[in-house]
């Protein structure tokens, strides 16, 4: 269960990521506006998948909290080409830390 749960955070991150990316391209890098219409329909991909995930709606949203981040961090590794520094990847084991204590507590 626990495993299932994590595989959806990620993908539900992946939809967020994606989303918030192709609005960061058209609005901050001149890209095409049409990048909004995919944004938006994974946007709503996104605020779908958080409904699928089990248990208390804000306990949710803190545990994903963690995967957020950490995908946050591959992302900007691996589609912005841009390694995470020695701060970051501290950081984000301190949060995973925490989101593993949220996951493990239901």
């Amino acid at each position: 269960m626990i495993l299932q749960s994590i595989g959806l955070f990620f993908v539900t991150a992946f939809a967020e990521l994606l989303g918030s990316y192709l609005m960061y391209l058209w609005l901050r890098q001149g890209k095409s506006p049409l990048l909004a219409i995919p944004a938006v329909i994974s946007l709503i991909v996104f605020g779908w998948l958080l409904t699928l995930h089990p248990g208390a709606a804000s306990r949710t949203y803190a545990a994903y909290g963690g995967i957020y981040v950490f995908s946050a961090l591959l992302w900007l590794w691996i589609i912005e080409h841009q390694q995470p520094s020695v701060h970051d990847l501290l950081g984000v084991g301190i949060i995973l830390l925490g989101a593993a204590v949220i996951l493990l507590h239901r």
